[in-house]
């Protein structure tokens, strides 16, 4: 898989609706069976609730659907989660949001709410990120060169992740895989070629998107 949008952390949301209480967990995942661990996790976690309604979606072109009601009535919980995370174009994530029943039926109309907007609140803590394979490359400079480096990030070619404090600074960088020959001439550039590099490999990396779509605000 190359690139595609998803949640760029683990979180969590509550609310109060009519007296029921409503947890939302959402995860990143990159498979299926991570994705039934995470479910699994929250479920033992909230066991003695009256419902852990699940979606997860998995899958570059979000092959890999699935979600359950988990005993309330059909259509008004797991299903309308599904749904706004793939409208979304959301993929490799799994929610699931908790119910602990408070005594007041909320009717088919507000459990659709109900769910849907507590999955909401999990997305807007998560926040979304495009993942894409990048590299991770840690550079040893100088102090001088720091705030050279990074102004350099400002032009979102690359996020800085890390910063070490020694006799000399260590920046751990990450950037997307196509823009390596652009991004070691930019650090070259900044440090008058005197950086030292000291680690670099290639892994999925996650960049934010800073603003949250509308639908989710």
């Amino acid at each position: 898989m190359s690139k595609y949008i998803s949640v760029y952390k683990a979180a969590e949301a509550e609310q109060l609706i009519q007296r029921s209480r409503f947890i939302a967990h959402v995860s990143p995942v990159e498979t299926y069976e991570e994705a039934q661990n995470f479910v699994a996790s929250v479920k033992e976690k909230y066991k003695d609730a009256t419902h852990n309604v699940p979606a997860i979606i998995i899958g570059e072109k979000q092959e890999l659907k699935w979600t359950s009601d988990d005993g309330e009535p059909q259509g008004t919980s797991g299903p309308p989660i599904l749904r706004m995370l793939a409208d979304e174009g959301l993929t490799n994530v799994a929610l699931v949001v908790t119910r602990y029943f408070g005594g007041i039926k909320l009717g088919t109309g507000g459990l659709v709410r109900a769910y849907s907007s507590s999955a909401k609140m999990a997305l807007q803590e998560a926040g979304l990120c495009i993942a894409c394979d990048g590299y991770l490359k840690k550079y040893k400079i100088e102090y001088s060169q720091l705030a050279r480096i990074q102004n350099l990030e400002k032009n979102g070619n690359f996020d800085i992740i890390d910063i070490e404090y020694a006799d000399k600074v260590t920046v751990s960088i990450s950037f997307e895989k196509e823009l390596e020959p652009l991004v070691s001439k930019e650090i070259l550039d900044a440090t008058a070629g005197s950086c030292q590099l000291l680690d670099q490999k290639i892994e999925k990396i996650r960049k934010k998107i800073v603003d949250t779509p509308a639908e989710l605000c």
